[in-house]
């Protein structure tokens, strides 16, 4: 376990009852953070049915799920893409503190009509992967990095990049080159961050079994093949050609970023790891 009591962490992207945020989220709270979870308000939209049957509510019910392992939360609907709202939401985020020591830049774009071939690619659908996925990440990271200098005392910047920002892969042009990127970013700020003792580094999960790869699947299943069959034969596949023999659950990535925002990792600055069972070895 690591001792993370009296730090506050702020998770961007938590809503989703099956995702990476949340998980952190709650991996962070359990070893002593307090947490800041945002998400963007029409998140609720892309709910499973069967998770809003549950009782599911997105947002509220992180925080409850928080609140209810002892430490303070706070849940704040923020466009990470938006400066204005990403300005808010860290000042809100610092009246309720006083502080900020861990970030992990979470939110991504919705998949759907970015996973074409790079010639039927529209503009907009390539815009808005970038717009969300690496904008938000600079602008979040920036917001923060200016109250970890001033108030000194380092810190821990984590950034959810992807396997597939160290392999392209056909038809996710626009998310591999955000990824890419990202990585670029986490070296970059690395070098900058690194003589005010705040560590950057990269995760880069293989296939999590979210609610994303509801819509990846809806987006590349071929014509007589329901999202359902598609999204159940890529796991299939993804665990066969993975040496740990499954793909990864939100928890998987969640060890990895409370390893990155504890003490532990206070030597380890400018990487990008693979979370990945072995599926992508670099």
């Amino acid at each position: 376990m690591y001792d993370l009591n009296g730090k506050v962490a702020v998770v961007t992207g938590g809503g989703g009852r099956h995702g990476i945020g949340r998980a952190i989220a709650l991996r962070l709270a359990q070893e002593g953070a307090d947490v800041v979870v945002t998400d963007i308000q029409r998140s609720i939209d892309r709910m499973r049915e069967e998770d809003r049957q549950a009782g599911w509510r997105g947002l509220p019910s992180v925080i409850e799920e928080i609140e209810d392992l002892g430490r303070q939360a706070l849940g704040l609907y923020s466009d990470v893409s938006d400066s204005a709202q990403v300005t808010e939401m860290v000042n809100a985020a610092l009246e309720r503190f006083g502080r900020i020591d861990i970030l992990v830049n979470n939110a991504g774009s919705q998949p759907g009509r970015d996973r074409v071939l790079v010639v039927d690619l529209d503009e907009d659908a390539f815009d808005e992967v970038v717009r969300v996925n690496l904008r938000g990440t600079y602008l979040v990271s920036k917001a923060v990095c200016q109250h970890m200098i001033e108030r000194g005392g380092g810190g821990k910047i984590v950034v959810i990049s992807s396997g597939a920002g160290l392999r392209g892969r056909s038809r996710f042009a626009a998310y591999c080159s955000s990824k890419f990127a990202l990585i670029g970013f986490t070296q970059s700020l690395a070098e900058e961050m690194g003589p005010h003792k705040v560590n950057v580094n990269a995760i880069c999960p293989g296939m999590v079994d979210t609610e994303r790869y509801d819509f990846i699947a809806a987006a590349l299943a071929p014509e007589g093949q329901s999202a359902e069959e598609h999204r159940a034969l890529m796991i299939r596949e993804r665990s066969q050609a993975a040496p740990l023999g499954r793909v990864a659950v939100g928890d998987d990535i969640a060890r990895t970023a409370a390893f990155l925002a504890s003490s532990e990792s206070d030597f380890l600055t400018g990487l990008a790891i693979s979370v990945s069972g072995g599926s992508q070895m670099h």
